[in-house]
């Protein structure tokens, strides 16, 4: 971003243009690898080009490393030259840009070539074995850093601060309940040294503005069917349109357009019928659960939807078509089990079995979330 002092030098070199009346905005800057030691969020929904940033560090590079020996002092530290880019993808991330060549950035507009600087892992010690087998990298991209374990804002923090590192992270903050996306994101905010936020415009059909939530969805019938709050969290999966309602979909959304359902009902109905249950008494969740999978009409949740969504409203029949979602008994389970530990695994697959519920279906999506269950 420019600083107040460059936004003045622009506006006398746009003034000596013939153009003293013109609005400065804030200037794309290219990348500064001589500025050691940052940790550097690049946010934004998805869609609003954050892998696209890193491919642009990337190509900066490219040029910069063709600058003088006397210049290369100003961008190494303890043998770690800030031109020389490493991009690390979680190996969760496979599905992603399958087509494209194994070294590859890839964005939705395309992709760089890496060679050797580009590395896949799984959570915070991959990394350090990462960052040990290649030493004269400077800066490193690691998309998605929400996705890892918590431990990767410290180990990066650091190695950014010993060895004057730049690690750049494009990462979701937000996940689709608009809320932090989880404890990772939480601590990447707080070691930051600077913060780059980017939008998109938002896809609904009937609007452009600006975009800065991640929006889930499922196709059923053809039609746009909102998340509910207590849809699993994760949900590992590529970024095609997908017509299996049981699978998500994303776009990003503006504050008017990004509909999502239920969050309510979680907290005033079906968390404390969880707590309930961690209290030895399964009956009235299990009687939820039950009508949520066979008959959600006179479910609390169509009751609760019933008195809050206005089914004449554009926005009141978006919201309750999250009703025709398939296997919501199954999220409410999970949700309760993975993300409030309410339920534990015994008493998980005890409800499974007796409302007879998609095993299958439960078990993906507890491993996206990295819990395991032996039925």
């Amino acid at each position: 971003m420019l600083t107040s002092s460059h936004s003045s030098d622009a506006s006398e070199f746009f003034k000596s243009l013939g153009l003293p009346n013109v609005q400065i905005h804030h200037a794309i800057n290219h990348f500064d690898f001589t500025k050691p030691s940052r940790r550097i969020l690049v946010i934004g929904p998805m869609g609003s080009g954050k892998t696209e940033y890193s491919a642009r560090i990337w190509r900066d590079a490219r040029v910069a490393l063709n600058k003088s020996k006397e210049f290369a002092k100003s961008t190494v530290t303890q043998g770690a030259d800030r031109r020389n880019v490493f991009f690390i993808r979680s190996i969760l991330d496979l599905q992603r840009f399958s087509d494209y060549p194994e070294d590859a950035l890839a964005y939705r507009g395309g992709f760089e070539r890496l060679g050797e600087n580009i590395a896949r892992i799984s959570d915070s010690f991959g990394l350090e074995k990462v960052l040990m087998d290649n030493p004269e990298a400077g800066t490193w991209i690691l998309d998605e850093a929400s996705f890892y374990d918590e431990r990767i804002a410290y180990v990066t923090k650091k190695a950014s601060i010993e060895r004057g590192l730049v690690f750049v992270f494009p990462t979701l903050i937000l996940n689709f309940r608009k809320d932090i996306f989880n404890s990772s994101a939480r601590l990447l905010l707080d070691t930051a040294t600077d913060v780059f936020p980017l939008t998109a415009y938002c896809e609904h059909a009937d609007c452009m503005a600006d975009s800065f939530f991640t929006y889930r969805y499922y196709r059923v019938d053809g039609q746009e069917c909102p998340a509910l709050y207590f849809d699993p969290l994760i949900i590992v999966g590529g970024d095609n349109v997908k017509d299996d309602p049981r699978e998500p979909n994303y776009c990003t959304r503006c504050e008017e357009h990004h509909y999502l359902p239920g969050k309510e009902y979680t907290f005033l109905i079906l968390k404390p019928l969880g707590l309930e249950a961690a209290r030895g008494n399964l009956e009235p969740l299990k009687g939820e659960l039950s009508l949520l999978k066979e008959d959600i009409a006179n479910s609390g949740l169509a009751s609760h939807f019933n008195e809050k969504y206005d089914p004449q409203s554009e926005s009141g029949i978006a919201n309750r078509r999250a009703l025709l979602v398939p296997n919501i008994a199954e999220r409410a389970l999970i949700y309760l089990f993975v993300e409030q530990n309410l339920i534990g695994e015994q008493t998980l697959v005890e409800l499974a079995g007796e409302l007879s519920l998609d095993q299958e279906y439960i078990n993906r999506r507890l491993e996206d979330n990295g819990r395991v269950v032996h039925w």
